[in-house]
């Protein structure tokens, strides 16, 4: 895909050279017939990701269906069921409880809303003929093209088809350019394959799967309903008034208020863009679900500013972490410290690359409760204030070690109490005003990679400070389920966001850490993400420490 002249490239060069003279009468749009199947992929540049599908298309029977990512995900439009047509959604479903259920969800049209067949070829009425005759990929191809302008957007919608007596589809392109944001807003292509007009289309592929109750959608409001259940609407019908819809929805939801119009469409832009980036995950079937959440509207050099964990690859002082003392020891499958209370509430960190302040004082609180039985909340502000001399670097970053070796040299770390409140910005240090609370005598590092030393020292010294590789979208937006990320790295140096992991367990068959993030209860579940032990998954064994209280 890459390796593809765009569009737009090629019509520029023809234009330039002039090879090919345009076409001198207005021409009539090709047709492609009622019923047909094509093969295609949607590609989404903003997200790097390219999603198969397989279209049934029958306009006659006013019925269609299209498998995306190879029948991971299936949705079926059908306007014959019931008096304003019924869509069917057949997808793996995975929540809190269940993983990776085969699951089918219904729903009906309405008289403001009926349900119609879905067709992934656009509607070409008010394209014009701009080029005849060009030679794309091996084929020889017309192009088409319709400009529309809409106050400051101006959307260039672009269509290849090849020449002759029966058309097929090659391409289709959308570019969205904002005047008012002076860059492209939207862009995203679908890519044609063995389209077939010609021989018909059995009946029963329209069918859900037999013997498998249809219920009701369990998920979102109705304006993502409507996308997830045609997922291509937005792409070859235009419609984005469920983007709108969600858009107003999660400004009130989250109380985000935009100063300026430039301000409020810049924002609905990276909504929109991580809005398609978490629907076609979805589609994907993870084993894990994402979501819109609190941070949909932030662009990546945000979301990047929230991981501060800086790597420094030196030896950190700790101790080493001795299995031999758990030996012959008999441990539970499951563990969970936030069960026992010792765990204090998911805060916020905000936009501020915070995190390592979070991992520790977490870690701490732990082996606070474990020694005395009282759960307190400690102070990431007084970390973040005071330990630079260590390292640190207060929202710009920082590591669990530093702030160890700090709290040994000055005393301990005193509650958010007696500190004050944490402000999501480099503070002012003032801990000689407060009485430390939480002294440090040693810290550990608990041997690097290994998931049975992690698992000990969860269960015998309380939660543990990790590290992970969080640079990526899908956990930005988890949501619920068992995360494995295969891009994720679990070397040093891939490591960018620290966490808290509080207990471990079995989900399906599948081991994995409980993690505490610092990203508000608004993200994952309540604040927490279950992390796969498989293959180190983003490095959560790579480098745990905990501490030892005096």
């Amino acid at each position: 895909m890459t390796s593809k002249m765009t569009v737009r490239a090629v019509v520029l060069l023809i234009c330039l050279t002039g090879v090919l003279a345009a076409p001198q009468k207005k021409a009539t749009p090709p047709s492609f017939g009622k019923s047909y199947t094509v093969a295609g992929t949607l590609s989404l540049p903003y997200a790097e990701l390219e999603e198969p599908f397989f279209v049934y298309f029958d306009a006659a029977a006013t019925k269609s269906k299209i498998e995306m990512y190879n029948g991971l995900t299936v949705s079926i439009m059908r306007g014959d069921v019931g008096p304003y047509g019924s869509s069917f959604k057949i997808a793996y479903m995975t929540t809190d409880t269940v993983m990776n259920k085969k699951s089918c969800f219904q729903v009906n049209g309405t008289s403001d809303s009926p349900v119609k067949s879905q067709s992934i070829l656009p509607d070409l009425t008010g394209f014009q003929l701009i080029t005849q005759g060009m030679s794309y990929n091996g084929q020889t191809v017309d192009v088409w093209q319709n400009v529309t302008v809409r106050g400051q957007k101006k959307n260039t919608y672009t269509f290849m088809v090849t020449t002759g007596s029966n058309p097929a589809p090659v391409r289709y392109e959308m570019r969205g350019y904002d005047s008012l944001l002076g860059s492209h807003y939207d862009k995203y292509y679908v890519d044609y394959m063995n389209f077939n007009n010609k021989d018909p289309i059995d009946p029963k592929k329209f069918d859900p799967p037999q013997g498998m109750a249809c219920t009701g959608f369990p998920g979102p409001g109705a304006a993502e309903g409507r996308a997830i259940m045609n997922p291509m609407a937005e792409y070859i019908n235009n419609d984005d008034n469920h983007i709108r819809e969600m858009f107003e929805h999660f400004k009130t939801t989250h109380k985000k208020d935009y100063k300026t119009i430039h301000e409020h469409e810049t924002r609905k832009m990276y909504f929109r863009k991580n809005v398609r980036f978490i629907h076609s995950k979805n589609r994907a079937g993870l084993g894990y679900s994402l979501a819109v959440n609190h941070l949909a509207d932030k662009s990546e050099k945000e979301l990047k500013i929230m991981r501060g964990y800086r790597h420094s690859n030196v030896y950190n002082g700790g101790l080493a972490f001795n299995k031999a003392l758990y030996k012959n020891q008999v441990r539970p499958d499951q563990m969970n410290w936030r069960l026992k209370g010792a765990v204090t509430p998911v805060k916020d960190q905000a936009v501020c690359g915070s995190c390592w302040s979070f991992g520790t004082a977490g870690t701490i609180e732990g082996a606070y409760f474990l020694k005395t039985g009282n759960l307190v909340r400690l102070s990431q502000q007084e970390l973040m204030d005071c330990s630079w001399g260590e390292g640190n670097n207060g929202c710009d970053g920082g590591e669990d070690f530093r702030s160890y070796q700090w709290i040994m040299k000055h005393g301990g770390l005193t509650t958010e109490e007696m500190y004050g409140p944490y402000l999501a910005v480099d503070g002012m240090c003032h801990y000689k005003n407060v009485t430390p609370v939480a002294v440090i005598k040693s810290y550990v590092n608990v041997t690097s990679g290994d998931a049975e030393a992690l698992e000990m020292a969860i269960f015998n010294n309380g939660p543990v400070s990790v590290a992970i590789d969080a640079a990526h979208l899908s956990l930005s937006f988890y949501a619920n389920g068992v995360y494995y990320e295969p891009k994720c790295g679990n070397k040093p140096d891939d490591l960018d966001h620290a966490v808290l992991a509080v207990g471990y367990g079995t989900m399906n068959g599948q081991r994995y850490w409980l993690i505490k993030n610092s990203w508000s209860t608004y993200w994952g579940n309540d604040g927490y993400v279950l992390m796969a032990q498989k293959d180190n998954n983003c490095g959560v064994t790579t480098s745990p420490t905990y501490v030892n209280l005096k």
